[in-house]
């Protein structure tokens, strides 16, 4: 057999390995910082609440004492949470959520984000909007959660191996 049929697929499987081996780090180098600015907008619509209660208002949103307070704990402590890796999945849902509401209760940011498959420049523009990077993060840990590095997992391996779902019998 030819030496390089043999060599490619090796190659690759080892580019795949190794490449999946860099996954903890790598969520965990996305999930550090991400929940960390997270966690300082939060304090800062706590810390400002009457300014964030102004801006809700301004934008029609409904009980907006009540949502600038949600809001602000929803990104100081559900940033926090990311920043440990706990409890992520759940919070990062409220946090895209969050996100999405972000984008739809500005007007400007609303036809970005109802038009971001138009044109190349609507999705430049939809990209550059300050909501885009949080409700991409919140998305990626949503989908692949917090990684190895996390209380998630530690939780995982410890307090909840009993609550497995069982594999099924196919």
């Amino acid at each position: 057999m030819n030496i390089t049929l043999t060599l490619i697929p090796r190659g690759y499987l080892f580019l795949c390995r190794l490449a999946s081996s860099l996954q903890p780090a790598v969520l965990l180098f996305f999930r550090l910082p991400w929940g960390y600015e997270l966690y300082k907008n939060g304090a800062g619509k706590l810390k400002n609440h009457a300014d964030i209660v102004d801006f809700f208002t301004s934008l029609g949103i409904p009980l907006p004492d009540l949502n600038a307070w949600f809001v602000g704990g929803l990104e100081c402590f559900g940033g926090l949470a990311i920043v440990f890796g706990l409890c992520s999945r759940p919070v990062s849902l409220m946090l895209a959520v969050n996100m999405t509401v972000a984008y739809l209760a500005v007007k400007d940011d609303r036809s970005l984000f109802l038009n971001m498959f138009a044109s190349t420049d609507a999705f430049d523009a939809f990209t550059k909007a300050d909501p885009f990077f949080y409700w991409l993060m919140a998305i990626v840990i949503l989908a692949f959660g917090p990684g190895q590095i996390s209380l998630d997992k530690l939780l995982a391996v410890t307090a909840f191996k009993r609550f497995q779902v069982p594999k099924s019998a196919d």
